[in-house]
């Protein structure tokens, strides 16, 4: 008999029916408190030399229900090396099959990076010499908002970075892995460089409540982190209320938020330019940015993203939106793909956790050539 299990960190589906390997049938959870659903994550167990054919139904109540076509599904024996399993979509279902090499195996959205790894991480940094860790205030389960400050508080160049402000964006932490184990790099000339008149203010994880659950986009009252900016409360969205509070007292001269895009098969960045305030200044910064980073990481490409008005009403709502308009600075949210980066594709992986991490650390190779 098959086995299913979700009971671990963001793990998350709806089974349908189990009883047939050729035809097993799932659904997905919908976020807590929340109508969003897109995420999933799950271990099958006494499944090895079985021809099984899985179906993922109901995908047009879901979320982003165009991002399913052209996306192939993660999967991992370990559930630490992850590749990817072609897989079609018709009829608001994604289907997928394989004979699987060992008795469980996993499949996710994209990549998990677990809670644990989260901890590790800061870990990692709180011991490295140049690393404050602070504690801007906990979620309304009680979980660290963790800030990292690289650098010193006293640099003339304030840099803040936020991730995971939707959970299931696992990408954007793996990231932050890759920018954090560069810039505590003592021996990297382009850290050690950026260190002598930049300090980084480094939130990894703005949702670890969402990301625990098995979120999509939402923490766990239900509430779009990235729709709170203007407004946030203690009790709808601390994560953003604290992150808010913090940057008022630091200030920011350039801000990344970084994000996955469901639909878009691209590495892309969406700017300020809808805002009323949109200056001379940012619009400077962006055409450097947009010129230089092609060169450093061809993984990024300007071509295509989100079209001009993309947030429309929403726009003063939106993290980068906010940002740029109080500290009137480059502001961009950065965006990656659940799918494949479609102008350098890899049929094995997709775009994953390793690319992403590769993507954080050449930003930093971006930040040592702008001239603010």
């Amino acid at each position: 008999m098959i086995i299913i299990n979700t009971v671990f960190d963001a793990g998350s589906i709806v089974v349908h029916d189990l009883s047939n390997p050729q035809n097993l049938r799932f659904g997905i959870r919908n976020d807590t408190n929340s109508h969003f659903a897109q995420w999933f994550y799950f271990q099958l167990s006494n499944v090895k030399d079985q021809e099984l054919s899985l179906n993922l139904e109901g995908l047009d109540k879901t979320a982003y229900p165009d991002g399913w076509d052209g996306y192939n599904v993660c999967a991992s024996y370990d559930n630490q090396n992850w590749f990817r399993i072609e897989s079609s979509f018709a009829n608001n279902t994604l289907t997928w099959s394989l004979t699987p090499e060992c008795n469980s195996i996993y499949f996710a959205y994209f990549e998990p990076y677990s809670y644990a790894r989260h901890l590790e991480l800061i870990g990692f940094a709180n011991e490295c010499d140049n690393v404050q860790h602070q504690i801007i205030g906990q979620t309304t389960e009680g979980r660290n908002l963790d800030l990292l400050v690289i650098g010193n508080p006293e640099a003339e160049y304030k840099v803040w970075i936020t991730a995971r402000q939707h959970p299931g964006e696992s990408m954007a932490e793996w990231f932050m892995e890759g920018l954090i184990y560069r810039l505590c790099d003592e021996q990297d000339a382009v850290s050690i460089n950026l260190l002598k008149n930049h300090v980084f203010y480094l939130v990894p994880n703005m949702n670890p409540d969402g990301a625990y659950h098995g979120n999509l986009r939402t923490n766990t009252t239900g509430s779009n982190l990235n729709r709170e900016w203007l407004t946030p409360t203690l009790e709808k969205s601390p994560e953003v209320y604290y992150t808010r509070n913090k940057m008022l007292e630091t200030s920011v001269d350039l801000f990344f938020d970084i994000h996955g895009d469901e639909s878009l098969p691209y590495i892309f960045t969406s700017g300020c330019e809808d805002n009323p305030s949109f200056s001379a200044k940012q619009q400077k910064l962006q055409q450097q940015f947009e010129e230089l980073f092609p060169l450093i990481n061809p993984d990024y490409q300007t071509k295509v993203g989100y079209p001009k008005g993309h947030f429309s009403s929403e726009s003063a709502t939106v993290g980068t939106k906010w940002v740029g308009n109080q500290f009137d600075c480059l502001a961009y949210t950065l965006e990656m793909p659940f799918k494949d980066n479609a102008n350098l594709p890899n049929d094995l992986y997709g775009w994953n956790g390793e690319r992403s991490s590769l993507l954080g650390a050449s930003l930093l190779t971006m930040l040592n050539l702008l001239k603010l």
